[in-house]
């Protein structure tokens, strides 16, 4: 009994030393951490040269974001609309056809619901027709009829107002409850009645209701019911909040989240979405302007959802106005992942682009200026930058195509500026252009390592565009952590101290609505009525004085293969700052001593910010929003003795003001 034992602790003392080991190895081979131990310490010099001399202008407009219709960024997302598939066109033209996400309140011996091809809109033709057949003792109490959950609920708050409009017809005289309730209906949050005679409804007819609810659920949805027999036809459904920002429809809190990101310029609107999987399926701008009712949405087929294009072409220019950002307007090329416009055959896809332009800054009494006066805006959009396409210079055609829209949008208006998709950074284009697209994709490791891709690109020719970037791959970034963050910190130092050939840079992809993971990681992580901001996000606002101030000249003497540093001078305030950012890519703490030439005055501490966690594989959540965040202490050190520590695996700023 007693070998017995013995063996069976034998055995169980091996399988759990087998277990640590591929424990351990599982560890390291995430961890990606230098050889050395933990509480080893590294020296190494910053030598800044402060003087204005060696200084270099940095662009006005090196940092922005990059919006992009993936992972309902926008329909469920920013664009505050509540309801999804607000004109029952997401099922297709082909009647009957499905209404999904809206679902019956009611069986089958109450209410008949069905799509028809009556709706007074002639570019979107489908229509919710409900027949409404309780007996003689009538519907029941609480009515039949349609509800719609949203984007995976509505975010509906106590105290607050939404605006529901729908447009109605009938045979007969129609009592309706527009209400929103909880999930499951059991709970009225808001509710009015829309009550008119059959005469008032025979037309289709606008009608709009004010909620005010009396409680809060962020799963909440719309109801559509009454107790009264007969047809009822609807149409263009929508519910959207009252305080909305500016009152142009972008959600608060999504928007505030960009706005503190301080964008120079907003790139939109794709990315693949503007390519789509097939032609037929792009963005097709002119589709997405004029009244919302009249849009007729589309499916968007690279990232397989619906959007009925409340967010569409003028909504994305007064979205960069609202922003203080330049719009970059990317337009199809006649390339989609699929199929292609040979050249000969472009030109319809380049008066598509000029006319989007003319909508842009055309007059109010121009063809499409005056479709943008229409809309409210009489003044033209600020538009100085175009991308031709996305993603397509390997194909057949595109060089083609690229020179017919180049010559014909440097006619009409010279000053814009226009991105082609070829790199140009280890040679020279073929083809002009004032900047060349450039997107990477890749393991933090190899991002880090990037940091000097651009020191020997030439200096002659068209500046740089990252417009798409990220560290990407599990388990190495995974939903969005800590190790990602500090390889893009890396890459990003290197792009600022190339700034003279680097002139535009955003990350991507920018928001991820979490019902909807079609692409990780991101910047902002939302539902109906939360979001974060993953440890990339905060590493982006490390740059927000960067765009328009001078970067100094500075070199590093010591190890620092696992160290990067730049140093920047701007104004804030009135008052002038230096500021010294660095990443350490390792685990080992390093001193970091800054040695400063060319001041011509003494300088003094002012605060010191630092992104760091205990794990390098931690991330944000919704439960712990701000586990890895800048965290700002005020600095204090003795004159002349510029020497800060950078904890294992850190990214740091460090702002010294200098005294007058």
């Amino acid at each position: 009994m007693m070998d017995m034992e013995c063996s069976l602790k034998f055995l169980t003392s091996i399988c759990m030393i087998l277990f640590l080991l591929g424990s351990y190895a599982a560890y390291e081979s995430v961890r990606l951490v230098d050889a050395r131990e933990d509480n080893e310490k590294h020296y190494v010099t910053l030598q800044v040269d402060a003087s204005n001399a060696t200084g270099r202008p940095i662009p006005e407009t090196l940092f922005g974001i990059f919006f992009e219709e993936i992972n309902h960024a926008g329909a469920g997302g920013l664009w505050a609309e509540l309801v999804s598939n607000r004109g029952f066109e997401a099922g297709g033209q082909i009647i009957p056809s499905s209404i999904w996400p809206w679902s019956i309140i009611g069986d089958e011996s109450t209410i008949s619901v069905v799509t028809d091809r009556s709706s007074c809109f002639e570019r979107n033709k489908i229509a919710l027709r409900m027949e409404v057949l309780c007996n003689s003792s009538g519907c029941p109490s609480e009515g039949v009829g349609v509800y719609n959950p949203g984007y995976w609920g509505m975010n509906i708050e106590e105290g607050k107002k939404y605006k529901v409009t729908l447009y109605v017809r009938s045979t007969g005289d129609i009592d309706v409850s527009v209400s929103l309730t909880s999930s499951n209906g059991s709970l009225t949050l808001a509710s009015e009645q829309i009550i008119a005679l059959a005469s008032e409804v025979s037309k289709w007819t606008k009608k709009e209701v004010l909620l005010e609810a009396n409680g809060t659920d962020d799963g909440a949805r719309l109801q559509l019911t009454t107790t009264k027999n007969g047809s009822i036809w609807l149409d263009q459904v929508s519910a959207m909040p009252v305080d909305t920002y500016k009152g142009h429809g972008f959600r608060n809190d999504l928007f505030q989240m960009m706005v503190d990101l301080k964008p120079r310029f907003i790139r939109f609107p794709g990315g693949c979405y503007v390519e789509g999987a097939w032609l037929s399926n792009a963005f097709h701008w002119k589709e997405t302007v004029g009244a919302w009712e009249e849009r007729p949405g589309h499916f968007g087929d690279v990232w397989n959802y619906w959007t009925d294009d409340g967010l569409g072409h003028f909504e994305f220019f007064q979205l960069a106005e609202d922003l203080g950002a330049a719009p970059i307007w990317v337009f199809n090329s006649g390339n989609s992942h699929n199929n292609q416009v040979e050249t000969a055959s472009i030109m319809p896809f380049v008066q598509e682009a000029l006319d989007g332009i003319e909508f842009a800054r055309g007059d109010a009494n121009s063809t499409w200026g005056s479709v943008r006066a229409a809309m409210g805006h009489p003044k033209p959009f600020g538009l100085k930058y175009v991308a031709v396409g996305n993603e397509d210079c390997g194909k057949k055609y595109y060089k083609g195509n690229y020179l017919e829209f180049y010559n014909a949008i440097k006619k009409a208006y010279p000053d814009i500026k226009i991105i082609s998709n070829c790199d140009g950074s280890s040679q020279p284009l073929d083809h002009p252009a004032d900047y060349y697209d450039f997107h990477v994709y890749t393991p933090a490791k190899a991002l880090f390592s990037m940091s000097h891709m651009f020191d020997n690109t030439s200096r002659d020719g068209p500046k740089a565009f990252v417009s798409e970037y990220a560290a990407r791959g599990k388990p190495d970034a995974n939903k969005g952590n800590l190790l990602a963050a500090l390889g893009e910190a890396g890459f990003l130092l290197g792009l600022e101290k190339n700034s003279d050939v680097v002139g535009m840079v955003s990350y991507a992809p920018l928001f991820l609505n979490t019902n909807d993971r079609r692409w990780l990681p991101d910047a902002i992580v939302f539902n109906s009525s939360h979001l974060y901001g993953t440890p990339s996000y905060w590493v982006q606002q490390f740059f927000t004085e960067s765009s328009g101030a001078t970067l100094l000249s500075s070199t590093m003497e010591g190890n620092s293969s696992y160290v990067e540093a730049s140093a920047i001078s701007f104004q804030s305030n009135g008052s002038d700052y230096i500021q010294i950012k660095a990443v350490n890519f390792a685990n080992v703490t390093v001193e970091l001593k800054v040695k400063m030439t060319g001041l011509d005055s003494k300088v003094s501490a002012k605060k010191k910010k630092v992104l760091t966690s205990a794990s390098v594989m931690d991330e944000n959540s919704f439960s712990n929003p701000e586990m890895i965040a800048p965290q700002e202490t005020i600095l204090v050190m003795p004159e002349g003795n510029l020497t800060f520590v950078l904890a294992p695996y850190s990214f740091a700023s460090l702002d010294l003001l200098k005294e007058s």
